[in-house]
This record gives C-alpha cells, structure tokens and sequence, in this order.
C-alpha cells in the first residue's frame, strides 16, 4: 500500500510539475483504487490513513511553495485540502456497503466532481489542485474546454481511470475468460474510445482553429521586478513609480515607433497610496497622470493596495479596521485604467486568498482576529466580475470607441467560471496582473501562468498577463504562449491581443460538468441515506 500511495502521488503531480505531461492523470488514480482492493481483501484497520498519506503526498509535492510566502498557511493548505479529499474516499467506502462496486464508483466519480464544483465558491476556496487542470500544460489535448470547462477534464480523468481500473482489476483475476466475447470487447473498446476520441477531436480542434485578426490592440507590457519582501526597504515607492515609467519611456520613445501601445499594463499591487475616498490625491496616480500627458491616447492599467474610510464612528462590518485616530477603513486589492484624462476606473477583487486577503467566516473570525493583533487580510471583494474599458481617442483628443476588457487580478485566474463572467459582461480580451514573487523560484508561477491557457481556451479570448517578476506573457486563444519575459528580470513585453466576439459555449452555459454531477451525487446521497435508514 505504501508502494501504491507513492505511485499515486507521483503519477498525480507530475503533470503540475512537469511540461505537457498531463497523459499521466488519465491512469494516477488508479493504485489508490487498488489500494481500496487490497484494504477490503486484507480487512486493513484505520485504512482512512493511509488514503490521508496518499493525498498529503500530492498536495504537498505540488503545493509545498505556499511555504514561502507563510510556513502555517502551506502546512494548513497541504493537510487540510488532503483531508477533505481523504473524507470523499472515506464515504465512498462506506457506501460499498449499500451500493454495487459500479454504483459505489460512480458515486466517488460524481463527489469529487461535486466537491470541486462547491470549492469554486467556498468561503474557505482552494481549487488550485482540481483534477482538469492536470492539462494546463498540455492544451492540445483539451481544446474542448471550451465546452465543459476544468471539470469536463475532470470526468475525462475519473471515467479513464474507472475504466482501466477495471480492466485491470478483470485481467489481474484471469476473470475476462468468463466473460461473454461481446463483454471481453466492448469494455476495452470503451476505455479506447474514451481515451482516444478527446485527445483526437482536440488535436483537430487546435489546428483548425483561426484567430479573427482584423482588430487588435498594442499592448506594452511592464515588469519592474520588484522583491516583495524587500519591497520598501529597498526603495521608496516615488522611486518603484519612476523605475515602472522609466521602463515604459524607453519603449514608447524609441527611435523609428510609428505607432503607440494602446495599453500599458502594470502589475498587480504596485501601490499602496490610493485612498479611494480621494483617488487623485495619491502621490501614485499623480504621478502617473503626468506621464500619460505626453502620451495621450494611452491607456494605463495597473495594480493598487487601496484603502477607504467608512462614514461614521461605528464600523459597518467585521472587515473594518480602525486607525489610530479612531478611524475605520476597509481595504481592497483593485486593479485601476486611466488615461490622460485622468480617468478613474476601477475594479476590486474578488476571489481573495483565504488568510492573507480574506478572513473567512467573519463574524467567528473576527473578534479572534482582533484579539490576536488583526493578523488575517480583511480585504474586501466585488459580489461578481466587471468590465474595464480601453479608450480611443482621435487626434483632437476627442473620445471614439470604448473597448472592453476583463482584468483578473491574480488568484482570479484559477476561477474558470468566474473569468467567464467578464465575456458575459462584454469583454473582448481579458488581461491578468498578478505578483508571483512570493513563491520564490518554485513551481508555483508556473503553475500559475499555465492556468491561464486554461482561460484563454475556456473564453476564446487573447491574453495579456503582468507578473511584477514574471512571467509575463501574451497568450492566444488556443491557449498558447505565444511571448514570455524572463523570472525575474527587470523588463517589458510588447504584443497584440486580438478581439474576439464570439461566447463559447462554456461562457454561455457555465460548468454543466459539475452542476450534472453535483446533481446525481445528491440524488445518491438521498439513496445511500435511505438504505442506512431502512434496514431490511
């Protein structure tokens, strides 16, 4: 069993460490399956253990980088993601004794399909490790996502391993002889068919799909390159502003440039004094306005911590801090576009990161929080995705066409169905901005930047994605990098991003994988509790 649970952690985090090696998913579950054979044969005691083991392995040999950036936090995140998937297997057990192998089966498919679809929207979120996006890095095998979505590769995964799972299980009990000559056909057929014909009508997909390039937008791309944890103490922020504009002046007053960038993008939490009671009174975005006089028709998109005073001398919710001066203020983590005009378009994020960014549960959290020194983020989110909009001007600066555009800040872009929100609401291209430094070099900003493609295939839509140290990237709607920058290199990147109008069926229908599957889990759920309560 030991042997098992290190061919299971292996074969199930290689395609997250390794490039193009998702293939090793659609067969990783199958020794913790025949862990559960050799557990019921063996009658093995405590047997939820060894699953715990098993799933602590993969978490941690895939996520261990949480570490970097706070030691309780990755030790949380590994022991308690691992738990909870312990727990489905732990019910799946269970249920063996009320529903057939093939039910009981079925049952542990459609649950962990379940339990990824509600971590989506948890109040304690943490989809990193979800079974679709073994592929991330492998997008000519999953261009269907742009039908079901993460989850779709999800099933693929669950009904590849079932399916050979049994195979084996027939073959290693010399029990296909006993078997009818249509039986001994049809199920490896099945399993061939299931795990050749997605790979195939991808590969089909991938080549025959054309990008409409009649309108794009010039997109320069700054990456200051800032250390995080040595973010003030190394330099002012006047002096981060001027190392970012510096970088941008270099490429839009180079020699022989005919045409300027429709958009600069900067990364995410570049600043952290913007008011937003007072926007124009920021050192930052003054600063800023002045730079863009000299180029007018530009647009500015960059990443700011904000903060905002509450009216009143009470707090109007458990997220408010209070200041020295007996103030309370809320905190965000926005993403701003600006112009010459000094425009002030804004959004928050949403989908926060449990501990640093978001406090869950407040109301239980809260006065423990305070009570410890106010050591949880307590920023506050947007209750759903909003569109930014890229402005044109004519040469008497006159307002001609707004585009839109969807900005996720960071953790955003592992929510596949959240990102569809931004097309639903119009956008044309989206971009990402995001600070991966506190990782370290770890497979971590990998990780992350592959979750993009998945976006990119999910939406159909171009990309242009900001990391402070990288990697920054453009990437196409086949998912594609098509450029990168260097981690961690002072630089900037230059690219179009097409426009797209077209909704793909995923953006129109939203994730109907896990909705399905939710669905017959609770049915059989209902089952399993009937026949627990109705003995016979």
């Amino acid at each position: 069993m030991l042997v098992l649970s290190l061919l299971f952690a292996a074969f199930m985090s290689v395609p997250f460490l390794v490039p193009h090696a998702g293939f090793t998913a659609l067969f990783g579950i199958v020794p913790l399956l025949f862990m559960d054979v050799i557990a019921d044969s063996g009658k093995v005691r405590h047997f939820f253990w060894w699953y715990y083991l098993a799933f602590v392995m993969w978490n941690a040999a895939t996520t261990f980088w949480v570490c970097n950036a706070t030691i309780g936090g990755g030790i949380f995140a590994v022991l308690a993601n691992a738990f909870q998937m312990a727990l489905i297997f732990a019910l799946y057990r269970l249920s063996k004794k009320k529903f057939n192998p093939l039910v009981s089966h079925i049952f542990l498919a459609v649950m962990w399909l379940a339990w990824e679809r509600f971590y989506f929207s948890a109040e304690i979120s943490w989809p990193w490790l979800t079974l679709g996006n073994s592929f991330a890095r492998s997008i000519k095998m999953i261009q269907w996502y742009e039908f079901t979505g993460a989850l779709g590769g999800s099933l693929w995964i669950w009904v590849c391993n079932l399916l050979l799972f049994y195979i084996l299980l027939l073959a290693l009990g010399n029990h296909f002889k006993e078997m009818k000559l249509a039986g001994r056909i049809a199920l490896p057929l099945s399993y061939a068919v299931i795990l050749a014909a997605p790979m195939l009508l991808s590969l089909h997909m991938y080549d025959s799909y054309r990008e409409d390039q009649s309108q794009g937008i010039d997109v320069l791309i700054g990456q200051p390159n800032f250390d995080p944890y040595q973010k003030f103490q190394s330099m002012t922020q006047k002096q981060q502003n001027q190392v970012l504009l510096d970088l941008f002046a270099e490429e839009l007053d180079a020699p022989g440039r005919e045409i300027m960038p429709r958009l600069l993008l900067a990364p995410e939490t570049f600043t952290s004094d913007i008011m937003m009671n007072s926007v124009q009174s920021s050192e930052t975005f003054h600063t800023f306005q002045d730079f863009l006089q000299d180029y007018p028709g530009v647009n500015f998109l960059f990443g700011a911590s904000t903060y905002e005073y509450l009216p009143g001398g009470n707090p109007s919710s458990y997220t408010a801090r209070r200041t020295m001066d007996g103030l309370w203020y809320e905190t965000h983590n926005t993403a701003f576009m600006t112009d010459h005009t000094g425009r002030e378009e804004f959004c928050h994020k949403s989908c926060l990161v449990v501990g640093t960014e978001k406090m869950p549960y407040p109301r239980i959290f809260g006065p423990l929080d305070d009570k410890l020194g106010g050591v949880m983020g307590r920023c506050v989110g947007q209750d759903e995705p909003s569109v930014l909009y890229v402005h044109g001007f004519d040469s008497n600066g006159r307002l001609v066409s707004q585009l839109p555009i969807g900005c996720a800040i960071c953790y955003e872009s592992v929510y596949g169905e959240f990102c569809t929100g931004y097309v639903k609401k119009g956008a044309r291209a989206l971009t990402i901005i995001t600070n991966d430094a506190w990782w370290g070099d770890t497979p971590g900003y990998k990780q992350h930047l592959s979750y993009a493609s998945l976006r990119a295939i999910e939406t159909r839509r171009d990309i242009a994605r900001c990391g402070n140290t990288g990697i920054s990237a453009f990437i196409n709607q086949r998912g594609d990098v098509v450029s990168q920058s260097d981690w961690w290199e002072r630089e900037t990147l230059e690219g179009m991003v097409y426009l797209n109008n077209q909704k793909t069926f995923f953006v129109q229908n939203g994730d109907i994988a896990g909705r399905a599957a939710t669905l017959l889990f609770l049915l059989l759920l209902l089952v399993l509790a009937v026949r627990f309560i109705i003995r016979k």
